[in-house]
Protein backbone atom coordinates (compact mmCIF):
# COMPACT_ATOMS: atom_id res chain seq x y z
CA UNK A 1 0.00 0.00 0.00
CA UNK A 2 1.40 3.35 -0.99
CA UNK A 3 2.30 6.01 1.55
CA UNK A 4 -0.53 8.36 0.63
CA UNK A 5 -3.05 5.60 1.27
CA UNK A 6 -1.42 4.54 4.51
CA UNK A 7 -0.70 7.93 6.02
CA UNK A 8 -2.54 6.93 9.16
CA UNK A 9 -1.35 9.08 12.05
CA UNK A 10 -0.71 8.60 15.71
CA UNK A 11 -0.35 11.49 18.13
CA UNK A 12 2.32 11.54 20.75
CA UNK A 13 2.31 13.52 23.88
CA UNK A 14 4.69 15.25 21.65
CA UNK A 15 3.18 13.29 19.11
CA UNK A 16 3.21 11.45 15.88
CA UNK A 17 0.42 11.34 13.29
CA UNK A 18 -0.46 8.75 10.70
CA UNK A 19 -3.24 9.22 8.15
CA UNK A 20 -6.49 7.40 8.58
CA UNK A 21 -8.36 6.32 5.43
CA UNK A 22 -10.78 8.99 4.28
CA UNK A 23 -13.65 6.54 4.03
CA UNK A 24 -13.29 5.69 7.72
CA UNK A 25 -15.95 7.67 9.61
CA UNK A 26 -15.36 8.99 13.10
CA UNK A 27 -18.76 10.65 13.40
CA UNK A 28 -19.68 8.49 16.41
CA UNK A 29 -16.36 8.98 18.15
CA UNK A 30 -15.68 11.38 20.99
CA UNK A 31 -14.60 14.89 20.03
CA UNK A 32 -12.00 16.80 22.07
CA UNK A 33 -10.48 20.27 21.89
CA UNK A 34 -6.75 20.53 21.01
CA UNK A 35 -4.42 23.51 20.73
CA UNK A 36 -1.12 24.24 19.03
CA UNK A 37 2.00 24.26 21.22
CA UNK A 38 3.24 27.68 22.28
CA UNK A 39 6.85 26.50 22.48
CA UNK A 40 9.53 25.52 19.95
CA UNK A 41 9.79 21.90 18.81
CA UNK A 42 12.76 20.17 17.14
CA UNK A 43 12.63 16.68 15.60
CA UNK A 44 16.12 15.25 15.16
CA UNK A 45 17.43 18.84 15.06
CA UNK A 46 14.83 19.99 12.51
CA UNK A 47 12.78 22.95 13.72
CA UNK A 48 9.05 22.43 13.26
CA UNK A 49 7.02 25.40 12.00
CA UNK A 50 3.69 24.51 13.62
CA UNK A 51 2.07 27.76 12.53
CA UNK A 52 2.28 26.82 8.83
CA UNK A 53 2.40 23.04 9.00
CA UNK A 54 -0.39 20.96 7.48
CA UNK A 55 0.01 18.45 10.31
CA UNK A 56 1.20 20.47 13.32
CA UNK A 57 2.04 19.07 16.70
CA UNK A 58 -0.89 19.46 19.10
CA UNK A 59 -1.51 19.77 22.83
CA UNK A 60 -4.29 17.97 24.70
CA UNK A 61 -4.64 17.86 28.50
CA UNK A 62 -1.24 19.59 28.74
CA UNK A 63 0.33 16.71 26.79
CA UNK A 64 2.04 17.22 23.43
CA UNK A 65 0.87 15.03 20.56
CA UNK A 66 2.85 14.09 17.48
CA UNK A 67 1.44 13.51 13.94
CA UNK A 68 2.16 9.99 12.73
CA UNK A 69 2.55 10.93 9.07
CA UNK A 70 4.48 8.73 6.65
CA UNK A 71 7.61 10.88 6.71
CA UNK A 72 7.46 11.89 10.38
CA UNK A 73 7.27 8.25 11.47
CA UNK A 74 10.22 7.19 9.39
CA UNK A 75 12.23 10.26 10.34
CA UNK A 76 12.08 8.91 13.89
CA UNK A 77 12.54 5.23 13.01
CA UNK A 78 8.98 3.91 13.02
CA UNK A 79 7.18 1.76 10.48
CA UNK A 80 3.41 1.93 10.14
CA UNK A 81 0.77 -0.19 8.44
CA UNK A 82 -2.98 0.22 8.19
CA UNK A 83 -5.61 -2.35 7.17
CA UNK A 84 -9.37 -2.40 7.67
CA UNK A 85 -9.07 -5.75 9.46
CA UNK A 86 -6.15 -5.05 11.81
CA UNK A 87 -6.31 -1.28 12.12
CA UNK A 88 -3.06 0.54 12.81
CA UNK A 89 0.23 -1.25 13.47
CA UNK A 90 3.32 0.68 14.60
CA UNK A 91 6.77 -0.83 15.11
CA UNK A 92 10.34 0.28 15.45
CA UNK A 93 12.10 -0.43 12.16
CA UNK A 94 15.24 0.05 10.10
CA UNK A 95 13.82 3.10 8.33
CA UNK A 96 14.70 6.75 7.90
CA UNK A 97 13.63 9.83 5.96
CA UNK A 98 14.57 13.38 5.22
CA UNK A 99 12.54 15.88 7.21
CA UNK A 100 9.29 16.81 5.47
CA UNK A 101 7.99 20.22 6.64
CA UNK A 102 4.44 19.74 5.24
CA UNK A 103 4.46 23.50 4.72
CA UNK A 104 1.27 25.35 3.75
CA UNK A 105 0.52 28.98 2.89
CA UNK A 106 -2.33 29.23 5.37
CA UNK A 107 -1.61 29.97 9.01
CA UNK A 108 -3.06 27.51 11.51
CA UNK A 109 -5.56 28.57 14.14
CA UNK A 110 -5.00 28.36 17.87
CA UNK A 111 -7.39 25.48 18.59
CA UNK A 112 -9.19 22.68 16.75
CA UNK A 113 -11.50 19.73 17.30
CA UNK A 114 -9.93 16.27 17.23
CA UNK A 115 -11.47 12.83 17.78
CA UNK A 116 -10.58 9.77 19.81
CA UNK A 117 -10.34 6.88 17.31
CA UNK A 118 -11.84 3.46 18.06
CA UNK A 119 -10.01 1.32 15.48
CA UNK A 120 -7.56 -1.37 16.59
CA UNK A 121 -4.05 -0.15 17.47
CA UNK A 122 -0.93 -2.20 18.17
CA UNK A 123 2.50 -0.86 19.10
CA UNK A 124 5.45 -3.25 18.73
CA UNK A 125 2.97 -6.13 18.71
CA UNK A 126 1.10 -5.00 21.87
CA UNK A 127 -2.55 -3.96 21.72
CA UNK A 128 -3.46 -0.46 22.91
CA UNK A 129 -6.89 -0.03 24.53
CA UNK A 130 -7.47 3.57 23.57
CA UNK A 131 -10.60 3.85 25.70
CA UNK A 132 -8.53 3.27 28.85
CA UNK A 133 -5.58 5.52 28.06
CA UNK A 134 -5.23 8.62 30.25
CA UNK A 135 -3.83 10.31 27.15
CA UNK A 136 -5.61 8.55 24.28
CA UNK A 137 -4.48 8.53 20.70
CA UNK A 138 -6.25 11.20 18.68
CA UNK A 139 -7.23 11.74 15.07
CA UNK A 140 -6.86 15.13 13.36
CA UNK A 141 -7.11 15.84 9.62
CA UNK A 142 -7.39 12.07 9.06
CA UNK A 143 -4.00 11.60 10.75
CA UNK A 144 -3.50 9.67 13.96
CA UNK A 145 -1.54 11.37 16.73
CA UNK A 146 0.36 9.75 19.61
CA UNK A 147 0.86 11.30 23.05
CA UNK A 148 4.48 11.75 23.98
CA UNK A 149 4.16 9.86 27.22
CA UNK A 150 7.14 8.04 28.70
CA UNK A 151 5.42 4.72 27.96
CA UNK A 152 5.17 5.38 24.24
CA UNK A 153 8.03 7.77 23.42
CA UNK A 154 10.72 6.19 25.60
CA UNK A 155 9.72 2.60 26.32
CA UNK A 156 8.18 1.69 22.95
CA UNK A 157 9.83 4.02 20.44
CA UNK A 158 13.21 4.51 22.12
CA UNK A 159 13.17 8.28 21.64
CA UNK A 160 15.08 10.74 23.75
CA UNK A 161 13.40 14.03 24.53
CA UNK A 162 14.21 17.09 26.58
CA UNK A 163 12.37 20.24 27.60
CA UNK A 164 13.38 23.65 28.89
CA UNK A 165 11.70 27.05 28.89
CA UNK A 166 14.28 28.57 26.54
CA UNK A 167 14.59 25.91 23.80
CA UNK A 168 11.24 24.17 24.11
CA UNK A 169 10.88 20.51 23.21
CA UNK A 170 13.67 18.48 21.58
CA UNK A 171 12.95 14.94 20.30
CA UNK A 172 15.67 12.63 18.97
CA UNK A 173 15.72 9.03 17.74
CA UNK A 174 18.58 6.54 17.34
CA UNK A 175 17.90 5.50 13.73
CA UNK A 176 20.30 6.58 10.99
CA UNK A 177 19.56 10.06 9.69
CA UNK A 178 19.51 11.55 6.19
CA UNK A 179 21.67 14.66 6.20
CA UNK A 180 21.16 17.55 3.80
CA UNK A 181 24.49 18.59 2.23
CA UNK A 182 24.45 22.27 1.36
CA UNK A 183 26.49 22.03 -1.81
CA UNK A 184 25.81 24.71 -4.45
CA UNK A 185 22.40 24.33 -6.07
CA UNK A 186 23.96 23.44 -9.43
CA UNK A 187 25.73 20.37 -7.97
CA UNK A 188 22.68 18.16 -8.49
CA UNK A 189 22.61 18.95 -12.22
CA UNK A 190 25.57 16.62 -12.83
CA UNK A 191 27.20 13.67 -11.08
CA UNK A 192 28.46 13.93 -7.49
CA UNK A 193 30.85 11.87 -5.37
CA UNK A 194 32.11 11.54 -1.80
CA UNK A 195 35.65 10.24 -1.38
CA UNK A 196 38.22 10.36 1.43
CA UNK A 197 36.86 13.41 3.23
CA UNK A 198 35.78 15.43 0.16
CA UNK A 199 32.64 16.07 -1.84
CA UNK A 200 33.14 16.31 -5.62
CA UNK A 201 30.75 18.13 -7.94
CA UNK A 202 30.56 19.93 -11.29
CA UNK A 203 29.62 23.45 -12.34
CA UNK A 204 28.80 24.25 -15.97
CA UNK A 205 29.64 27.84 -16.85
CA UNK A 206 28.87 28.73 -20.44
CA UNK A 207 30.79 26.17 -22.51
CA UNK A 208 33.11 25.08 -19.69
CA UNK A 209 32.82 22.33 -17.09
CA UNK A 210 34.61 22.94 -13.80
CA UNK A 211 35.10 20.00 -11.44
CA UNK A 212 35.37 21.07 -7.80
CA UNK A 213 35.89 19.49 -4.44
CA UNK A 214 35.11 20.72 -0.91
CA UNK A 215 35.96 19.13 2.41
CA UNK A 216 33.18 17.49 4.36
CA UNK A 217 33.98 19.82 7.26
CA UNK A 218 33.87 23.05 5.19
CA UNK A 219 31.73 22.70 2.08
CA UNK A 220 31.65 26.46 1.52
CA UNK A 221 35.31 26.46 0.49
CA UNK A 222 35.63 24.79 -2.92
CA UNK A 223 38.84 24.16 -4.87
CA UNK A 224 39.19 23.53 -8.59
CA UNK A 225 40.09 19.96 -9.53
CA UNK A 226 39.84 20.06 -13.33
CA UNK A 227 38.39 22.21 -16.12
CA UNK A 228 37.61 21.48 -19.76
CA UNK A 229 35.71 22.88 -22.72
CA UNK A 230 32.44 21.13 -23.50
CA UNK A 231 32.10 19.63 -26.96
CA UNK A 232 29.06 21.16 -28.72
CA UNK A 233 29.40 19.86 -32.27
CA UNK A 234 27.20 16.83 -31.51
CA UNK A 235 24.98 18.36 -28.81
CA UNK A 236 25.75 19.95 -25.46
CA UNK A 237 27.70 17.10 -23.85
CA UNK A 238 28.25 18.43 -20.33
CA UNK A 239 27.56 15.28 -18.30
CA UNK A 240 30.38 13.34 -16.64
CA UNK A 241 30.50 10.32 -14.35
CA UNK A 242 32.57 9.63 -11.22
CA UNK A 243 33.79 6.12 -10.41
CA UNK A 244 36.19 4.28 -8.10
CA UNK A 245 39.09 2.43 -9.76
CA UNK A 246 41.89 0.75 -7.80
CA UNK A 247 41.00 2.71 -4.64
CA UNK A 248 41.27 6.05 -6.48
CA UNK A 249 38.57 8.44 -7.69
CA UNK A 250 38.23 8.87 -11.44
CA UNK A 251 35.74 10.56 -13.74
CA UNK A 252 35.07 10.30 -17.45
CA UNK A 253 33.21 12.28 -20.09
CA UNK A 254 32.65 12.16 -23.85
CA UNK A 255 33.71 14.47 -26.64
CA UNK A 256 32.83 14.24 -30.32
CA UNK A 257 30.43 12.00 -32.20
CA UNK A 258 29.51 8.38 -31.70
CA UNK A 259 32.09 7.02 -34.16
CA UNK A 260 34.85 9.62 -34.38
CA UNK A 261 34.53 10.88 -30.80
CA UNK A 262 36.32 9.69 -27.67
CA UNK A 263 35.79 9.00 -23.98
CA UNK A 264 38.15 10.94 -21.70
CA UNK A 265 39.26 9.26 -18.45
CA UNK A 266 40.75 11.42 -15.68
CA UNK A 267 42.26 10.40 -12.35
CA UNK A 268 42.09 12.63 -9.28
CA UNK A 269 45.50 12.57 -7.64
CA UNK A 270 46.50 12.96 -3.99
CA UNK A 271 47.07 16.70 -4.47
CA UNK A 272 43.44 17.18 -5.44
CA UNK A 273 44.17 17.82 -9.12
CA UNK A 274 42.95 15.60 -11.94
CA UNK A 275 45.00 14.50 -14.93
CA UNK A 276 43.79 12.98 -18.18
CA UNK A 277 45.07 9.41 -18.30
CA UNK A 278 43.28 7.79 -21.23
CA UNK A 279 41.43 8.91 -24.33
CA UNK A 280 39.48 6.86 -26.83
CA UNK A 281 37.03 3.97 -26.90
CA UNK A 282 38.66 1.52 -24.53
CA UNK A 283 38.66 -0.26 -21.20
CA UNK A 284 41.77 -0.44 -19.01
CA UNK A 285 43.17 -2.24 -15.96
CA UNK A 286 46.21 -1.81 -13.75
CA UNK A 287 48.48 -4.87 -13.69
CA UNK A 288 51.83 -5.77 -12.06
CA UNK A 289 53.40 -5.28 -15.51
CA UNK A 290 51.83 -1.91 -16.36
CA UNK A 291 48.50 -0.73 -17.71
CA UNK A 292 46.46 -3.06 -19.88
CA UNK A 293 44.22 -1.45 -22.50
CA UNK A 294 41.38 -3.25 -24.24
CA UNK A 295 40.83 -1.21 -27.41
CA UNK A 296 37.23 -0.75 -28.51
CA UNK A 297 37.90 1.23 -31.66
CA UNK A 298 35.51 0.89 -34.57
CA UNK A 299 35.29 -1.16 -36.62
CA UNK A 300 36.18 -3.92 -34.11
CA UNK A 301 39.28 -5.90 -34.89
CA UNK A 302 41.50 -8.58 -33.43
CA UNK A 303 44.77 -8.30 -31.50
CA UNK A 304 43.32 -5.39 -29.48
CA UNK A 305 44.88 -6.25 -26.10
CA UNK A 306 47.79 -3.83 -25.45
CA UNK A 307 50.11 -3.61 -22.42
CA UNK A 308 51.84 -0.30 -21.59
CA UNK A 309 54.72 0.12 -19.17
CA UNK A 310 53.03 3.01 -17.34
CA UNK A 311 49.59 4.61 -17.48
CA UNK A 312 51.20 7.80 -18.85
CA UNK A 313 52.76 6.03 -21.82
CA UNK A 314 50.66 6.42 -24.96
CA UNK A 315 53.35 5.11 -27.30
CA UNK A 316 55.07 1.79 -27.65
CA UNK A 317 52.48 -0.48 -26.16
CA UNK A 318 52.96 -4.22 -26.61
CA UNK A 319 50.19 -6.36 -28.07
CA UNK A 320 49.63 -9.49 -25.99
CA UNK A 321 47.50 -12.62 -26.20
CA UNK A 322 46.45 -14.60 -29.25
CA UNK A 323 46.43 -12.13 -32.18
CA UNK A 324 43.57 -14.04 -33.81
CA UNK A 325 41.16 -13.16 -30.98
CA UNK A 326 39.02 -10.07 -30.52
CA UNK A 327 39.07 -9.12 -26.82
CA UNK A 328 36.53 -7.40 -24.59
CA UNK A 329 33.62 -7.54 -27.03
CA UNK A 330 30.26 -9.25 -26.99
CA UNK A 331 29.78 -10.59 -30.51
CA UNK A 332 26.42 -11.44 -32.05
CA UNK A 333 26.12 -13.52 -35.20
CA UNK A 334 22.89 -13.86 -37.19
CA UNK A 335 23.57 -15.34 -40.60
CA UNK A 336 26.16 -13.05 -42.17
CA UNK A 337 25.30 -10.16 -39.85
CA UNK A 338 27.64 -9.40 -36.96
CA UNK A 339 27.00 -7.11 -33.97
CA UNK A 340 29.45 -5.91 -31.33
CA UNK A 341 29.09 -4.47 -27.82
CA UNK A 342 31.87 -3.66 -25.32
CA UNK A 343 32.24 -6.03 -22.37
CA UNK A 344 33.95 -4.80 -19.20
CA UNK A 345 34.25 -8.03 -17.22
CA UNK A 346 38.06 -8.11 -17.55
CA UNK A 347 39.82 -9.03 -14.29
CA UNK A 348 43.49 -9.14 -13.28
CA UNK A 349 44.43 -11.91 -10.85
CA UNK A 350 48.13 -11.88 -10.05
CA UNK A 351 49.92 -11.88 -13.39
CA UNK A 352 47.01 -13.33 -15.35
CA UNK A 353 44.32 -11.54 -17.38
CA UNK A 354 40.81 -13.02 -17.44
CA UNK A 355 38.85 -11.65 -20.35
CA UNK A 356 35.97 -12.33 -22.73
CA UNK A 357 37.12 -13.00 -26.29
CA UNK A 358 35.95 -14.36 -29.65
CA UNK A 359 37.65 -15.54 -32.81
CA UNK A 360 38.06 -12.53 -35.10
CA UNK A 361 36.02 -13.99 -37.96
CA UNK A 362 32.96 -14.98 -35.93
CA UNK A 363 31.69 -18.51 -36.14
CA UNK A 364 29.20 -20.33 -33.97
CA UNK A 365 30.73 -22.05 -30.95
CA UNK A 366 33.75 -19.72 -30.79
CA UNK A 367 32.19 -16.49 -29.50
CA UNK A 368 32.10 -14.79 -26.08
CA UNK A 369 34.25 -17.33 -24.26
CA UNK A 370 36.38 -16.68 -21.18
CA UNK A 371 40.15 -16.77 -21.74
CA UNK A 372 43.21 -16.41 -19.54
CA UNK A 373 46.26 -14.54 -20.84
CA UNK A 374 49.54 -14.74 -18.93
CA UNK A 375 51.37 -11.42 -18.60
CA UNK A 376 54.62 -13.38 -18.13
CA UNK A 377 54.56 -16.05 -20.86
CA UNK A 378 51.81 -14.58 -23.10
CA UNK A 379 50.16 -18.00 -23.12
CA UNK A 380 46.47 -17.77 -24.01
CA UNK A 381 44.16 -20.42 -22.53
CA UNK A 382 40.46 -20.86 -23.22
CA UNK A 383 38.53 -21.55 -19.98
CA UNK A 384 34.97 -22.07 -21.27
CA UNK A 385 33.76 -23.86 -24.38
CA UNK A 386 30.40 -22.05 -24.32
CA UNK A 387 29.45 -18.37 -24.71
CA UNK A 388 29.21 -16.16 -21.60
CA UNK A 389 27.37 -12.83 -21.26
CA UNK A 390 29.18 -11.70 -18.10
CA UNK A 391 31.69 -13.05 -15.58
CA UNK A 392 33.54 -12.10 -12.39
CA UNK A 393 36.43 -13.50 -10.37
CA UNK A 394 35.39 -13.71 -6.71
CA UNK A 395 37.56 -15.35 -4.03
CA UNK A 396 39.56 -17.26 -6.65
CA UNK A 397 36.44 -18.71 -8.23
CA UNK A 398 34.99 -17.99 -11.67
CA UNK A 399 31.37 -16.80 -11.68
CA UNK A 400 29.54 -16.39 -14.98
CA UNK A 401 26.19 -16.07 -16.70
CA UNK A 402 25.83 -18.20 -19.80
CA UNK A 403 24.98 -16.39 -23.02
CA UNK A 404 21.30 -17.25 -22.89
CA UNK A 405 21.30 -15.04 -19.78
CA UNK A 406 19.24 -17.51 -17.79
CA UNK A 407 21.71 -19.24 -15.53
CA UNK A 408 24.39 -18.20 -13.01
CA UNK A 409 27.25 -20.64 -12.56
CA UNK A 410 30.55 -20.97 -10.73
CA UNK A 411 33.67 -23.03 -11.39
CA UNK A 412 37.33 -23.26 -10.52
CA UNK A 413 39.53 -20.65 -12.18
CA UNK A 414 40.49 -23.17 -14.85
CA UNK A 415 36.83 -23.75 -15.75
CA UNK A 416 36.52 -27.17 -14.09
CA UNK A 417 33.99 -28.32 -11.47
CA UNK A 418 31.09 -26.24 -12.80
CA UNK A 419 28.11 -25.70 -10.48
CA UNK A 420 24.81 -23.94 -11.19
CA UNK A 421 23.94 -21.33 -8.54
CA UNK A 422 20.61 -19.86 -9.69
CA UNK A 423 17.31 -21.71 -9.62
CA UNK A 424 16.77 -24.10 -12.52
CA UNK A 425 13.40 -22.49 -13.31
CA UNK A 426 14.83 -18.98 -13.81
CA UNK A 427 13.58 -18.00 -17.27
CA UNK A 428 14.49 -14.32 -17.52
CA UNK A 429 17.83 -12.60 -18.04
CA UNK A 430 20.23 -12.54 -15.07
CA UNK A 431 22.01 -9.19 -14.71
CA UNK A 432 23.99 -8.16 -11.62
CA UNK A 433 25.45 -10.83 -9.34
CA UNK A 434 27.81 -10.99 -6.37
CA UNK A 435 29.10 -13.24 -3.60
CA UNK A 436 29.42 -11.90 -0.05
CA UNK A 437 30.95 -14.08 2.65
CA UNK A 438 29.58 -17.22 1.05
CA UNK A 439 26.17 -15.77 0.17
CA UNK A 440 25.38 -15.46 -3.54
CA UNK A 441 22.97 -12.83 -4.88
CA UNK A 442 21.71 -12.15 -8.39
CA UNK A 443 19.07 -10.09 -10.18
CA UNK A 444 16.50 -11.36 -12.66
CA UNK A 445 15.00 -9.05 -15.27
CA UNK A 446 11.29 -8.30 -14.96
CA UNK A 447 11.24 -5.87 -17.91
CA UNK A 448 11.65 -2.14 -18.47
CA UNK A 449 15.15 -2.12 -16.91
CA UNK A 450 13.80 -3.40 -13.60
CA UNK A 451 14.90 -6.49 -11.71
CA UNK A 452 14.11 -8.72 -8.77
CA UNK A 453 16.91 -9.49 -6.30
CA UNK A 454 17.39 -13.11 -5.22
CA UNK A 455 19.61 -14.91 -2.73
CA UNK A 456 20.77 -18.32 -3.95
CA UNK A 457 19.92 -21.33 -1.79
CA UNK A 458 21.19 -24.79 -2.75
CA UNK A 459 18.70 -26.62 -0.49
CA UNK A 460 15.44 -24.97 -1.60
CA UNK A 461 14.02 -22.31 -3.90
CA UNK A 462 16.11 -19.14 -4.03
CA UNK A 463 14.90 -16.37 -1.73
CA UNK A 464 13.31 -13.21 -3.14
CA UNK A 465 15.17 -10.61 -1.04
CA UNK A 466 12.65 -7.79 -1.53
CA UNK A 467 9.25 -7.68 -3.17
CA UNK A 468 9.81 -4.33 -4.88
CA UNK A 469 11.62 -4.09 -8.20
CA UNK A 470 15.22 -2.84 -8.28
CA UNK A 471 16.40 -0.28 -10.82
CA UNK A 472 20.10 -0.09 -9.93
CA UNK A 473 22.23 -2.09 -7.50
CA UNK A 474 25.77 -1.83 -6.10
CA UNK A 475 27.85 -3.79 -3.61
CA UNK A 476 29.63 -1.37 -1.25
CA UNK A 477 31.39 -2.15 2.03
CA UNK A 478 29.74 -5.60 2.08
CA UNK A 479 26.32 -3.96 1.82
CA UNK A 480 23.86 -4.38 -1.06
CA UNK A 481 22.56 -0.93 -2.02
CA UNK A 482 19.37 -1.07 -4.10
CA UNK A 483 17.83 1.93 -5.86
CA UNK A 484 14.10 1.42 -6.32
CA UNK A 485 12.09 2.89 -9.22
CA UNK A 486 10.16 6.14 -8.88
CA UNK A 487 6.78 5.71 -7.22
CA UNK A 488 7.79 3.01 -4.73
CA UNK A 489 7.36 3.70 -1.02
CA UNK A 490 11.14 3.84 -0.55
CA UNK A 491 13.89 5.23 -2.75
CA UNK A 492 16.76 3.09 -1.44
CA UNK A 493 16.96 -0.15 0.51
CA UNK A 494 20.22 -1.46 1.95
CA UNK A 495 20.81 -5.11 2.89
CA UNK A 496 23.59 -6.75 4.89
CA UNK A 497 25.64 -9.72 3.70
CA UNK A 498 22.99 -12.16 4.95
CA UNK A 499 20.19 -10.46 3.04
CA UNK A 500 18.62 -8.77 6.08
CA UNK A 501 17.28 -5.25 5.68
CA UNK A 502 19.82 -2.81 7.10
CA UNK A 503 18.02 0.42 6.21
CA UNK A 504 15.11 1.69 4.09
CA UNK A 505 15.21 5.35 3.00
CA UNK A 506 12.00 7.09 1.92
CA UNK A 507 13.70 9.74 -0.24
CA UNK A 508 13.09 9.38 -3.98
CA UNK A 509 16.46 9.79 -5.69
CA UNK A 510 17.65 10.11 -9.28
CA UNK A 511 21.14 8.67 -8.61
CA UNK A 512 23.57 7.86 -5.84
CA UNK A 513 27.31 7.46 -5.24
CA UNK A 514 28.44 5.00 -2.57
CA UNK A 515 31.89 4.75 -1.00
CA UNK A 516 32.74 2.78 2.14
CA UNK A 517 30.04 3.65 4.71
CA UNK A 518 28.67 6.73 2.92
CA UNK A 519 25.98 7.13 0.28
CA UNK A 520 25.60 10.48 -1.47
CA UNK A 521 22.19 10.91 -3.10
CA UNK A 522 20.61 13.36 -5.54
CA UNK A 523 16.95 14.06 -4.77
CA UNK A 524 14.48 13.53 -7.60
CA UNK A 525 12.24 16.25 -6.16
CA UNK A 526 14.61 19.23 -6.24
CA UNK A 527 18.08 17.83 -7.10
CA UNK A 528 19.32 18.63 -3.59
CA UNK A 529 22.18 16.52 -2.22
CA UNK A 530 21.61 14.17 0.73
CA UNK A 531 24.00 11.93 2.69
CA UNK A 532 23.39 8.76 4.67
CA UNK A 533 26.22 7.31 6.72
Amino acid sequence: MRKRMIALGVMCAIGFGLMTPVEKSFAAEKSVRVTLPKFSVHLNNHKVDNQYREYPLLVYKDMTYFPMTWYDCRLLGLETEWTQEDGLKIEEGNVTSSYEPYKTKSKNGNSYAATVPSFRITVNGKAVDNSKEEYPLLSFKNVTYFPLTWKFAHDEFGWKYAWDDKNGLDINSDNQQVKAINLPKYAGENDVAVFEGYYYFVETVGHTNNVYRATENNISKKELVYSYEIDQMYGFQNQLKFEIRDNALWFYYHQGGAVMGADIYCKINDDGKATMEHRGYLDFRSTPKGVLKILHYLPPGSNNLVLFDTDQNSEGGKHIGDPNLSYGWHVGLEGEQRSFGPNRSTAIIGEDVYILASVYRPEKGKLDQVYKVSLVTNKTTRLTDFPVSDFKIINNKLYYVKADGKGLYTSNLDGTNEKRLSDDHVENYIGWFAEIDGNVYYTVSIGEEQFHLYKADSSKDDLLVLKEPVEHIELVDNKIVCKLPAGEDYGIKIFDKSGNLNLAITDQISKFFAYKDKILMVSTKDKSIKLIQ
